[in-house]
């Protein structure tokens, strides 16, 4: 992770280099700030435009930036945490006089060392690694092929017939996925199929591998036509393959292709001439199969196998046509289950279970030792999926890394992924737009590139979760191994630190384990917690973390309020506390979520000041703190114009709040305490123009204004908030609005839809506990909810149907419909019979009766 150590540093020295910074450097220090700047700049710049087959010289180079720049940045931030903690003027000079030293001495480290790296040459005419991508690309082959497609049905059929589709034109037909799915073992059936091969004049069979060689490529389409094996320029190799399949009608697999680039310079070799010829290509990169498609067929994306199918395959490899014993059938499908229906992992099971006598205690033995037995599938796994992370651009590199560091099977937040790799400086800045939105980009790029899955999303399609494969996240923990990212799990003890690392503890604290040795070297940047206990002796261990940048702690039970003010670098922090704490040290928090700890009830609030923290991005401070009030701030016309998300839980100041944060995306009002200024509030709400999430709740009555702007609005959540259904009808003016969720949010018996009132993009409707509702009326029929897709009713006892004309609505997917009236139901049920009597078997009904 030598490029996220770069832009670690990188971003403390922008912070000193701003002219507003607390810490404003004379004018002689801030040359060698900009000159250090510019060093580490040039080096991350060396990272970006490497590219090379020598990927051993290559890791040795990291290796030696990333120590570096991690004791650069360790002498930066001890030097920094002096003056910030300084509480005499001469204590300030003196921590300033020292870091102006470091810096210096770091200046002239980081400037021998782009020296350097300069001078290094790679082995760019073939390397170890480049072999080793020829033989992982044989060995994939040749341990899934074999023309065995369980579980791949399906997928076979989908290509069958794209192959014999009645298009004329030469179509590209690309299978997408992650390494060790199938792809190739897909393409070969279909490729070896008779009835596929009497139908083509020509077939040819080319793997192309990382390393794109033309003339490789070009020998071998030679064999496959012509059968010979002649030694010619490459022009007339071209001009050979183009001769033998101009006028014929071919089919060619191009097997295993990893850039655009290589499929630029191929296409020119095969000639179009509207005779039905096709051409077959597997890749592990959605942008490539993208790139190659044509627009009548979408890449095949192809899938992990079900349970039953992993199973199948399972027992046809390692008992061929036998069955398997009775006796070993259960504990035989727990072991393939971990396998998670990479075809991949199942043969190399069944290839090491087929070196043991099949008995049950021996497969007993193996059930027993699962962590230890998928170890050894996991290494025979590595030199084929570790392909995919040596091409990894740098920037995604540490991204991807840390993911291995979630616990195994998680669903993982993408939200707080997001925080978190943004807070660790893995996320640069590009074309203007939020981090947020450069870090969303990240993870579909390492979705597209099959090394991440995609789990929940919200119902307007953002990402709501993502997991990763059980190998991939051992490929992760193997790579970060030897990036100092440690991972405390399973009680293990953490082994002495060296240098800097990321510490995330996934099983329960043990007494008996020293977790920190005291004559460790090393510093810990990163702690999280993944849900587990630990003892009071933790907290005092933590505090001693000097130079953390990011501490999550949220699910201790446990007082961190002593420990988080001394804790300057933290640009993260999620954490429970008892008492009030000042944040005035912390400049460089992005990210604060801050909850109660539950040692002893207490009405008592206090404040905390943010308005000082112009990096803040994040903000979740909950009951009994609440965000002070920014006019009575050091600096009260300051304006956070980098946060994105709040939540002022019971604050008593949120209009002065929402003035001061011009740029929120989301924006949770959640309040029990009486305000009688809820009109001004809410039009405050009008700055905010870029405001996509809006939660307001306890707000009675709430008044919404009919000129209501928000025009980026896309979710609207409101509990409790007793609006009439006729000013409902205002939400319509939102034009941008697609999801609106109502918890005992409205007030009436009647909800007449106007015909002029039209719910232009919404797409998920949800009531939730209307108890007065009794009719509800759609004067322009389905017109009022053009793109309606999911109805959600819940606890509405007087409501007497739904709308008839609900039905019509063309993009109707699903009703919900949960201890309603027997009203609601019948005419739910209704509704879906008069779809299917149209051909609509699309809509899904799920119904729950009233409770008795």
């Amino acid at each position: 992770m030598a490029y996220a150590a770069i832009s670690s540093l990188m971003y403390t020295l922008e912070q000193l280099l701003k002219p507003n910074h607390s810490l404003v450097c004379p004018s002689s220090t801030q040359q060698h700030v900009e000159s250090l700047y510019q060093n580490l700049s040039a080096l991350q710049d060396f990272l970006d435009d490497t590219t090379t087959k020598d990927i051993e010289t290559l890791k040795v180079i990291e290796k030696r930036i990333r120590n570096v720049v991690y004791k650069a940045e360790d002498r930066i931030d001890s030097s920094l945490r002096s003056i910030i903690v300084a509480d005499h003027e001469d204590k300030r000079q003196k921590a300033c006089t020292s870091f102006y030293e470091e810096l210096l001495k770091v200046e002239q480290q980081v400037y021998f060392l782009n020296k350097e790296v300069m001078l290094i040459e790679f082995n760019n005419h073939g390397s170890k690694s480049a072999e080793l991508a020829r033989i992982s690309s044989s060995l994939e082959k040749s341990t899934i092929e074999e023309n065995t497609i369980v579980g791949m049905e399906d997928d076979f059929n989908i290509i069958l017939d794209r192959v014999t589709t009645q298009t004329d034109e030469l179509t590209v037909i690309p299978i997408f996925g992650m390494g060790g799915i199938g792809k190739t073992t897909l393409a070969r059936k279909v490729y070896d199929d008779s009835y596929i091969r009497s139908r083509f004049d020509k077939q040819a069979w080319v793997t192309i591998s990382q390393e794109y060689n033309e003339r490789q490529m070009l020998l071998e389409l030679v064999s496959s036509i012509t059968g010979s094996k002649k030694e010619t320029s490459d022009d007339e190799l071209m001009e050979i393959v183009y001769r033998g399949l101009k006028g014929r009608k071919f089919l060619i697999v191009i097997d295993d292709i990893w850039s655009t680039k290589a499929w630029d310079q191929m296409q020119r070799t095969f000639p179009n001439d509207d005779n039905r010829s096709r051409i077959l290509l597997t890749t592990r990169l959605k942008y490539v199969a993208d790139y190659v498609n044509c627009p009548d067929f979408p890449p095949h994306n192809k899938s992990f196998l079900s349970q039953n199918d992993s199973w199948n395959l399972f027992t046809e490899k390692l008992f061929k046509k036998d069955s398997c014993p009775p006796l070993l059938v259960k504990i035989g499908k727990h072991i393939v289950q971990q396998c998670q229906g990479l075809p991949l992992s199942v043969v190399v099971v069944a290839g090491l279970l087929g070196k043991m006598d099949p008995t049950h205690d021996n497969w007993k033995k193996v059930e027993e030792n699962l962590n230890s037995f998928f170890g050894t599938v996991s290494e025979r796994c590595q030199s084929i999926l570790s392909l995919s992370y040596n091409y990894l651009p740098q920037y995604l590199r540490a991204c991807f890394l840390y993911v291995g560091g979630f616990p195994e099977d998680m669903e993982i937040d993408v939200s707080k992924l997001i925080r978190l790799w943004i807070s660790e400086q893995f996320v640069k800045a590009r074309s203007n737009k939020r981090l947020e939105v450069v870090a969303e980009e990240y993870l579909q790029e390492l979705i597209d590139r099959s090394l991440i899955l995609a789990d929940k999303q919200w119902v307007h399609g953002m990402m709501r979760s993502c997991k990763i494969h059980d190998l991939l996240r051992q490929l992760c923990l193997s790579e970060t191994h030897t990036e100092n990212v440690v991972h405390v799990m399973n009680g293990k003890v953490l082994k002495a630190i060296d240098g800097q690392c990321r510490v995330i503890l996934l099983s329960n604290y043990e007494e008996k384990y020293d977790y920190f040795p005291r004559h460790s070297s090393g510093i810990v940047r990163t702690f999280i917690s993944m849900g587990v206990a630990f003892p009071k002796e933790m907290c005092s261990i933590i505090s001693e973390f000097k130079l953390i940048k990011v501490l999550d702690v949220l699910p201790v039970l446990y007082d961190f309020s002593s420990v988080i003010p001394e804790l300057v670098h933290l640009r993260y922090v999620a954490a429970r506390i008892e008492e009030g704490l000042s944040l005035a040290k912390l400049r460089n928090l992005q990210t604060i979520i801050l909850q109660r700890y539950f040692s002893r009830p207490t009405t008592l609030k206090q404040p905390v000041d943010i308005w000082s923290m112009s990096e803040i991005r994040h903000v979740d401070i909950q009951f009994p703190l609440y965000i002070s009030n920014p006019v009575e701030a050091e600096q009260p016309l300051c304006l956070l114009n980098n946060l994105q998300t709040l939540y002022p839980y019971n604050s008593p100041f949120v209009e002065e709040i929402i003035r001061r944060t011009p740029n929120l995306k989301k924006l949770k009002i959640l309040d029990i305490s009486e305000h009688s200024d809820w009109a001004v509030i809410l039009d405050s709400l009008s700055i905010l123009q870029d405001l996509e999430t809006l939660h307001i709740q306890n707000i009675d009555p709430m008044i919404i204004s009919e000129d209501i702007s928000l025009p980026n609005l896309k979710e609207l959540n409101l509990s409790n908030t007793c609006i009439p259904w006729e000013v409902v009808n205002l939400l319509a003016n939102l034009p941008n609005l697609e999801k609106l969720y109502g918890h005992a949010a409205f007030d009436g018996t009647d909800w007449k839809v106007d015909e002029d009132v039209v719910f232009h993009k919404l797409k998920y409707l949800r009531l939730y506990t209307c108890r007065d509702l009794e009719r509800w009326e759609l004067a322009a029929g389905s017109d009022n909810f053009p793109m309606l897709e999911n109805l959600i009713l819940f606890e509405l006892p007087k409501l007497e149907e739904i709308p008839e004309s609900i039905g019509e609505i063309m993009t109707l997917k699903f009703i919900q419909i949960e201890w309603c009236s027997f009203g609601v139901e019948t005419s739910a049920k209704k509704i879906q019979q008069e779809q299917q009597s149209l051909g609509n078997y699309e809509l899904l009904i799920k119904i729950t009766p009233m409770k008795e």
